[in-house]
């Protein structure tokens, strides 16, 4: 029914598909928009450095002029790696026991916990990682091999973003074996195939895809978390040789210093290239994990 305020139909349409249009263009131009602006306040530093002496030094001392950023990238790889190889495993065969062989009920309490991990802010799991995990470690499990560690180490670090990056992960893992066509495991089971290697050769392969993508989404939360990981990695600058050494990751050398770089000439430009140096080695991860994507979809 036309009323006297009502719009004709062909501006609506206009008028949605103009939105629509703006919001998609938005989302396409935030990463850049967001490169950029990290390139332009890191300009005044990298005119004055080369870019391949501040990533290959391990010289840290900003009153002196001293950027080398070498031991904070090693401390955000080795930190993001060990929360991969405790999580990754550990969701992949959870995800596995829910969808093909848990009851029902047991799924979706599974579902509710997740809910309720991926809500828990990062500073709760920080407190408790202190508390728990740094004892741990400091006190049983660095001697039980023979050495001496405060706990504030790197394996505090990967244990905790282990356990942050499991909800996200784990949630998402469900989804792509749960959503793989039916009709696939009934055939390879009507063919002789015993229910495991119905799940090793077609589900997992079918699957191949989102499970690539579920990991990708679980390292990339582990890269940029923050606020646990400068409470319970020691923030010492140097390159551990161990998993019980303190490390400094790039997110915890942000979060703990931006108050002191109005005081210190180019310290705020050393820290917004330390955020450049973040954003760069996220793009060049999904970057390579897209590719794997696009070579099983080929």
């Amino acid at each position: 029914m036309t009323t006297f305020f009502s719009i004709p139909r062909k501006w609506t349409d206009r008028i949605s598909n103009t939105w629509l249009n703006v919001a998609t263009f938005f989302l396409l131009l935030l990463p850049l928009a967001i490169g950029l602006g990290l390139v332009l306040e890191s300009l005044p530093l990298l005119r004055t450095h080369s870019f391949f002496r501040l990533i290959g030094s391990s010289d840290w001392s900003p009153l002196e002029g001293k950027f080398g950023f070498f031991p904070f990238i090693i401390g955000s790889l080795l930190v993001t790696l060990l929360s991969f190889i405790l999580s990754a495993p550990v969701c992949v065969l959870a995800a596995i026991y829910l969808t093909q062989y848990a009851p029902r009920r047991l799924m979706q309490t599974m579902y509710f916990i997740i809910d309720v991990l991926a809500g828990i802010p990062s500073v709760v799991y920080g407190v408790w990682g202190v508390l728990v995990v740094v004892p741990l470690i400091g006190e049983h499990i660095a001697p039980a091999f023979g050495l001496t560690s405060t706990g504030y180490c790197l394996l505090s670090g990967g244990v905790v973003l282990a356990i942050m990056s499991v909800p996200y992960m784990l949630n998402m893992l469900m989804e792509v074996l749960r959503n793989i066509p039916i009709e696939l495991k009934e055939a390879s089971l009507s063919l002789g195939a015993t229910y495991w290697e119905t799940i090793k050769k077609v589900l997992l392969r079918q699957g191949k895809t989102g499970i690539i993508a579920a990991l990708n989404l679980g390292i990339s939360k582990a890269l940029g978390e923050t606020i646990a990981v400068l409470m319970v990695v020691g923030n010492v600058v140097q390159v551990p040789h161990n998993v019980f050494q303190p490390a400094y990751p790039l997110p915890a050398l942000i979060a703990n210093n931006y108050g002191d770089m109005m005081s210190i000439p180019m310290y705020g430009s050393a820290l917004m290239l330390s955020a450049l140096l973040l954003f760069i080695i996220i793009i060049l991860f999904n970057i390579l994990t897209n590719s794997l994507v696009y070579q099983r979809n080929k």
